[in-house]
Formats: structure tokens, sequence, C-alpha cells
């Protein structure tokens, strides 16, 4: 296929995500415990943006539904950029926030923010996505130090080094909820993964985290596909591949950071994803990284649609439904792997 049609079909491909995600975040606004008319969401949204909103089923369009789909469009295109950025740096299509620990790491650090500012509302708000940020980033360099060997990570060191972390950090998690047990039952149901307390203060912390995490990235896809080719090659055609790799490893953890801080451990979008992306537009990450946290922006959003319906008026956690479709997944993906 010549480059000017590889670049048309995919500009094509993003323009039908970004339809989608609008399409699916207007049905996330529409649905849930009590249906709303898709017209009525818009003319709400609208009322909203002239500041002429009133009555309650505009509070539940402006102030309830639109704020939680927002805020599930946000963590779920932070934990596609984050696993897209794990796959290319590490040339490993497994990896991904969840099944490395970094996710367990970043809960850990929210986990004991939240303990320790139990009292204090106003410094929670900033210590949490601060400490999710600190225990990513911590994981993160653990288990590249435990996967190396002689300079190199070893795929398979990287993904055993990553579940062995995950289950101790898990078990740290256990003990602290355990002498923390008056809080045992809000921790133990943030940790499943939800959007429950969602509200526009959250959109506020979070859009800024995926902001600065995301743009340095977007801006090098050039290097990102370089990294595909390993790191030597990348080095000879003029990458400074240590450096790069520390900087692209600081915004993969700041993105799984700001999911992990409002939304608990969602397992699997940073996996399934970027598999979906690449086997519709190739490994290209001029193409591969955008359309990858539209679709990751889409899962979740559809996801926590199917976690608010499926047995309403009782929300499930919605890291259940990701972990029913993404536990299949990452088996495919390891007997595909295997074959190959």
């Amino acid at each position: 296929m010549s480059s000017a049609r590889q670049q048309a079909r995919a500009a094509a491909v993003i323009g039908a995500l970004v339809v989608a995600l609008a399409a699916a975040m207007l049905v996330g606004v529409a649905f849930g415990a009590v249906s709303v008319p898709p017209a009525d969401v818009i003319s709400a949204i609208g009322r909203g943006l002239r500041g002429a909103s009133s009555g309650l089923s505009d509070v539940l369009i402006l102030q309830i539904r639109l704020p939680r789909v927002v805020l599930a469009a946000l963590v779920g295109a932070s934990l596609a950029g984050a696993g897209s950025l794990y796959q290319a740096l590490f040339r490993n299509p497994l990896a991904d926030p969840y099944i490395l620990g970094v996710s367990s790491g970043a809960g850990l650090g929210a986990m004991l923010a939240l303990v320790a500012t139990a009292s204090a509302t106003a410094v929670r708000f900033g210590a949490v996505p601060l400490a999710a940020f600190a225990g990513a980033l911590l994981t993160m360099i653990v288990v590249v130090k435990l996967a190396s060997i002689g300079g190199r990570i070893d795929s398979a060191s990287l993904l055993l080094a990553g579940v062995a972390l995950s289950y101790t950090l898990a078990a740290i998690t256990s003990f602290v909820m355990v002498v923390s047990h008056e809080m045992m039952a809000q921790i133990v149901y943030w940790m499943m993964g939800g959007l429950g307390s969602a509200s526009w203060a959250y959109v506020a912390m979070v859009a800024p985290m995926f902001v600065l995490g995301i743009i340095v990235p977007l801006l090098s896809t050039r290097e990102l596909n370089l990294m595909l080719l390993g790191d030597e090659r990348a080095g000879h055609l003029g990458l400074s591949v240590e450096r790069f790799k520390i900087l692209m490893l600081a915004a993969a953890s700041l993105l799984t950071a700001a999911a992990v801080a409002v939304a608990g451990l969602i397992g699997f979008v940073g996996l399934m994803t970027p598999h979906i992306v690449r086997l519709i537009l190739g490994p290209d990450h001029r193409r591969l990284l955008p359309a990858s946290l539209l679709v990751g922006a889409i899962v979740l959003v559809l996801a926590d649609l199917t976690a608010r319906v499926v047995l309403r008026p009782i929300e499930i956690p919605v890291g259940i439904v990701t972990a029913v479709l993404g536990g299949p997944f990452f088996l495919w993906l390891l007997v595909r792997k295997g074959r190959g």
C-alpha cells in the first residue's frame, strides 16, 4: 500500500474513532439506572454551556453523568497511552501498566496517601496523585533493574519481575488495609477500579496530568518508531536511547498515576487497545499512539456503561468488566506469541 493511501486510511480511521468516541460518550451519559433520551442530553449540555441549566434532569446529566463519562474517557486514554509506550520501549507485546506492576505501585502510593490524609480532604486531593506517580515510577525502575541482564532488558524477565513485584505490592497493600481497618471497605472497592466518585474536580485534576504525560510522546513518535529497531540501531541513528527511555518511562508513569489516582486499579486497557489499533493501522506510532488514545477512551466509556447497567440499579466495579474482557485477550496474546 502506498504512503499516500496509508495516510488517507489512517486519517479515515482516526476520524471514525473521533465520531465513535463522541457517540459512546453520548450513550454513556444517556443510559444508566435512569435513562435519558439522547436529544435531552444534547439540549442539557447546550443549556449548561449557556449557563441556563435547571431542573433535576440537568443536574443528573451535567453534574453526575457527564463528569463521569469525561473522566472515563481520560482514564481510558491514559491507560492506553501508557500501554503503547511500555510496549514500544520494551518491544514486548505483553507489556502494560497492570501486568508490569506499575498500576499496583501507583495504587499502593495512592492508598498510603489516602490513609495518611484521611482527615484532611484538601491535602488528600493533591497528595494522592503525587503519591501515585511516585509509586508508579519507583515500581517501574525496580522492574527494569530486576529484568536487566548485561545491560539489556530480557522480555521474559520483565514480565516475571512485574508479576512478582505486583504480588509483593498487593501483600503490602493488604497489610495496610488490615492496619487501617476502618477504611478497609472504601479501599477494597477503590482497588477494584471504579468511577463512582467522579466529579468535575477529578476531571480538573486528571486532565493536566494526562496532557503533561502524553504531549512529549505525541511529539516523539519518530523516536518511538526508532525504538522498535532495538537500542543499538536506534543509538546508531542518533537517538540518545537511555535518556529517551527515562523520559518516556516518566511520561508513562504519570499517565498511569493519573488513572489510578481517581479510578483505582483498572487492568488490561493498556494491553488490549494498542493491539487492536496495531492490527488495523500497523506499528507506526504517528498513527498508533493517537488512535490508541481514542480506542482506550472508547473502551473504558463503554466498560463503565456496562458496569452501570448490567445489574442496574446495582453498580459493579469497572475493573471487573475490563478483567472479563482482558483476561482472555491476554491468554490469546500468550498463545500467539508462543507460536510466533
